[in-house]
C-alpha cells in the first residue's frame, strides 16, 4: 500500500474530489464547479491524487475527464480489514465476558420468594 495515499487524502478538498468521483468521471471544471473551487487550485489537487495513482486522467479534446482508480482504494480496505478483524475479535471477547458476567450475576442474585 503505498502510504503516501493517506497525505493525498488528508487534506479535505482533495478527500471532497475523491468522493465527488465515486459519481463518475468528470472534468477538472465540473469537480471545481462542485466544489466551489477555482480551476488552477482543482488542477493541483488533481494533481496530487493523480501522483499517488488515486485518479487517472484521459485527455477529450481540451478537456480533462478524471477517473478515480480503484486498487488504491481496495488496498486501503484490505489494510483497514485487518483492523476490523483485530476490533471484532475484541468486541467478540468482550460480548463473552459480559456474558460470563451476567450469568454469576444470575447465580449470585436472591432466589424470588
Amino acid at each position: 500500500m503505498n502510504i503516501s495515499v493517506f497525505g493525498a487524502l488528508a487534506e479535505a478538498n482533495r478527500l471532497d474530489m475523491v468522493e465527488l468521483l465515486l459519481q463518475g468521471p468528470m472534468s477538472v471544471n465540473e469537480i471545481a464547479d462542485r466544489l466551489h473551487l477555482n480551476q488552477p487550485q482543482t488542477s493541483k489537487h488533481l494533481k496530487v491524487l493523480s501522483d499517488v495513482g488515486l485518479v487517472e486522467v484521459h485527455k477529450v479534446a481540451n478537456r480533462r475527464i478524471y477517473k478515480l482508480r480503484t486498487r488504491p482504494l481496495a488496498e486501503l480496505d484490505e489494510w483497514l480489514g485487518s483492523f476490523r478483524k483485530l476490533w471484532e475479535e475484541r468486541f467478540d471477547r468482550l460480548d463473552d465476558y459480559l456474558s460470563e458476567l451476567q450469568g454469576q450475576s444470575d447465580r449470585d442474585a436472591p432466589a424470588a420468594p
